[in-house]
């Protein structure tokens, strides 16, 4: 299997995505950014808790050890968790958070695991595709735009959304599920600062899948930030992190 990978932060920011990936697996993580006036009761950065997070997922899946991709996730949840429950409040609704993506290689089949708003596309050897997406965010009560108070309120709770934050049960919440691996030619995985490219500004997956094939992940980078720059959107952040896995199954 061939990965490759590109990740870049909005301009003049730190980047609290974060991209990983082995001979049969890859994973990526885009850390909620809080708003300003939102006390999240900890002590550490979203870009802490992306990369602890990545740490442990990361460690789990070079070690093979026959657990799931969302026992691998609650343990990760857990151990990132115990890190920091002597300094932080646990309990804060608002504690840093990430969305995870999950994909791996294992007998004979391709499993996949997603929490949050970070899809994967499955492109096939028949050339169909299927996107996998968590989209509980697009659905939560009175429609967009959402207040910080209801976003709180709806975060890791039944009726709302999950994300990878302090509780490991958000795991297995996650959408999961696997396909035959020869069925399948090609694989992505992306941040939502890649995927305004088809939220907004009128791409598909197949064009999207055409530009990864011609340039690889950057080639997507650079497509984004051009539209972001000649068409900024009128209701939020002109740029955010971007970033992209590509796996080949040759």
């Amino acid at each position: 299997m061939q990965i490759t990978q590109a990740t870049a932060s909005a301009p003049g920011l730190d980047n609290e995505d974060y991209a990983c990936s082995g001979a049969d697996w890859a994973v990526i993580l885009d850390g909620a950014t809080a708003p300003p006036r939102v006390n999240s009761g900890c002590a550490h950065s979203v870009i802490w808790l992306v990369r602890h997070l990545t740490a442990v997922i990361a460690s789990r899946l070079v070690l093979a050890d026959g657990l799931s991709l969302a026992d691998i996730l609650a343990a990760a949840i857990k151990d990132t968790a115990s890190a920091h429950a002597d300094t932080c409040d646990l309990a804060n609704p608002d504690s840093p958070s990430s969305t995870v993506s999950i994909i791996r290689a294992r007998g004979g089949a391709l499993e996949y695991l997603t929490l949050g708003d970070s899809p994967i596309v499955l492109w096939h050897r028949d050339q169909t595709f299927t996107p996998i997406a968590d989209d509980r965010t697009s659905h939560l009560p009175g429609g967009r735009p959402y207040t910080i108070e209801l976003i709180g309120a709806h975060r890791n709770k039944t009726g709302g959304f999950w994300v990878a934050s302090t509780n490991p049960d958000a795991a297995y919440q996650a959408v999961t599920g696997s396909v035959p691996l020869a069925k399948v030619s090609e694989a992505g995985l992306f941040t939502d600062g890649i995927t305004r490219l088809l939220d907004w500004y009128g791409y598909t997956w197949p064009v999207i899948f055409s530009s990864l094939r011609g340039g690889g992940p950057a080639s997507l980078i650079s497509l984004v930030r051009a539209a972001e720059r000649e068409q900024p959107h009128p209701h939020a952040k002109q740029h955010d992190d971007a970033t992209a896995i590509y796996l080949r199954n040759q």
